[in-house]
């Protein structure tokens, strides 16, 4: 078997292990959050996007602070960038993709209109937060690594927001049965929910390393350029966990839960990473970096202004996925 079949292979093997780790994860999570008595939101928002944006944050930990060259340390910067793109655009196009072929479509009720309101707030928690991440960027000065504190403590802030929101009024939807426990009478018990997402999670870590590993193979096999495969694909690869959670939860029905996951992720992406980056090095972005998050920025604006004004039509989720396109475009037109 030739060298080029055997990447694409595991490529596609990876991907497959993400997806039913995935279906594992998102039943285990949503048991986790009903034992501990935090609402459906809250679980999306914090324990699933903090599942599924961890190793992302450990991989940019890694690269920042033990990278031993000056380009692995700006791949670390890159992922804190690119995470948010592909979170903000290609992400919530899965979302409205899934529920057209699904034929699914998100009703117009009050409940739905006061989930997508909350969505505005959180993009508004994120766009104030990367407006400060890009801006930092773009200057120099000798104060810079106390500011990573300030992200991780915005972090924190949201964090305690999130888990204290009240959720008593809502009607508590009806779970599938624990994976693991599917023969086993009444609920399942907090740690078997807790072993099945932890395993998952685990198995959704190697799975996704795999996978990026041989994105990275397969890129200059293909004669794709180092920087445009960090910039345009891997981004892709390192939040496939959070784009298969989207795409089960809203082939279950449970929309709501998918943007939360997305939403809390994005919200980790733009605090956790950022502040590492901050910490160990100088977090100066380049042109491609700056388009980026450029694009990121014009996106949530508009998601921001959307959802505020109920705007919460399949279709308008699957046009995110047009700014993914436009950056893609700029990128190699400019040859940034």
């Amino acid at each position: 078997m030739s060298p080029l079949i055997l990447n694409i292979a595991l490529l596609l093997g990876a991907a497959a292990v993400i997806y039913f780790a995935c279906e594992f994860f998102v039943n285990g999570v949503e048991w986790v959050g009903r034992k501990l008595s935090v609402g459906a939101t809250a679980t999306g928002t914090i324990l699933a996007a903090f599942g599924t944006a961890l190793p992302e944050s450990v991989i940019t930990f890694v690269a920042v602070a033990f990278g031993k060259s000056d380009a692995q340390r700006e791949l670390g910067v890159g992922a804190a960038l690119g995470g948010p793109l592909v979170l903000s655009t290609i992400a919530y196009a899965t979302v409205g993709l899934t529920l057209i072929f699904a034929h699914q479509h998100l009703k117009r009720t009050a409940e739905v209109k006061r989930d997508f309101q909350r969505l505005a707030r959180d993009q508004g928690w994120f766009l104030a937060i990367f407006l400060v991440k890009l801006t930092v960027g773009l200057v120099a000065f000798s104060f810079k690594p106390w500011l990573g504190i300030a992200f991780l403590a915005a972090y924190a802030l949201y964090f305690w927001q999130e888990m204290r929101r009240d959720e008593s009024g809502e009607e508590e939807e009806e779970l599938e049965p624990l994976i693991l426990a599917r023969k086993a009478p009444g609920d399942p018990s907090l740690v078997l929910s807790l072993v099945q997402t932890l395993c998952a999670l685990v198995v959704i870590f190697f799975a996704s390393r795999l996978f990026v590993g041989q994105l990275d193979a397969l890129g200059p096999a293909l004669g794709i350029k180092p920087q445009l495969l960090a910039l345009l694909l891997s981004p892709i690869a390192t939040e496939l966990p959070e784009t298969m959670n989207a795409i089960i939860w809203v082939r279950q029905g449970k929309h709501r839960l998918a943007l939360a996951n997305i939403s809390g992720a994005m919200m980790i992406q733009a605090t956790v990473p950022t502040a590492f980056g901050i910490f160990f090095t100088p977090w100066l972005l380049d042109r491609s970096l700056i388009l980026a998050g450029g694009l990121t920025a014009i996106a949530v604006a508009v998601m921001f202004v959307s959802f505020r004004r109920g705007v919460i039509s399949r279709g308008f989720l699957a046009s995110m996925g047009l700014f993914y396109a436009v950056f893609a475009g700029l990128l190699m037109a400019l040859r940034l």
